[in-house]
């Protein structure tokens, strides 16, 4: 395992760990500019706890579970956040939203790709 997958796997964990309490408790600093954010692309504020929170949560706990040895674990929940944060992106660019939240989805997507790209599950080893 790289050192350069371990860090960006870490740094993934973290930001999607804390994002995911924010959204589940509705972090009041966070919640002043994710509130309006949400309105403006037509998400309802009861998603908060279920999808949003739940699976940027569950992706951190896959992403750990392949952190420890269980690597199919991590390459899904890898592959999952990318597809929540793409989803995130087009709820976002549907209602013209280029909000804070909108700039943090495209890093968190970066994140989750670099993970994936790294993921040592998914890379090929040539032997002669």
């Amino acid at each position: 395992m790289s050192t350069a997958y371990v860090v960006i796997a870490l740094l993934t964990i973290a930001a999607n760990t804390f994002s995911a309490f924010a959204a589940m408790t509705r972090l009041k600093p966070i919640m002043r500019t994710l509130g309006p954010a949400l309105a403006r692309a037509g998400v309802p504020e009861s998603w908060l706890v279920f999808p949003i929170g739940a699976l940027k949560g569950l992706g951190a706990l896959g992403l750990v579970l392949g952190l420890l040895g269980v690597p199919l674990v991590g390459t899904a929940a890898a592959a999952g956040l990318i597809l929540y944060f793409v989803c995130a992106i087009y709820a976002h660019l549907r209602v013209y939203d280029f909000s804070l939240q909108f700039a943090l989805a495209m890093v968190f997507l970066g994140l989750a790709t670099a993970t994936l790209a790294l993921d040592p599950a998914l890379i090929l080893t040539y032997s002669k």
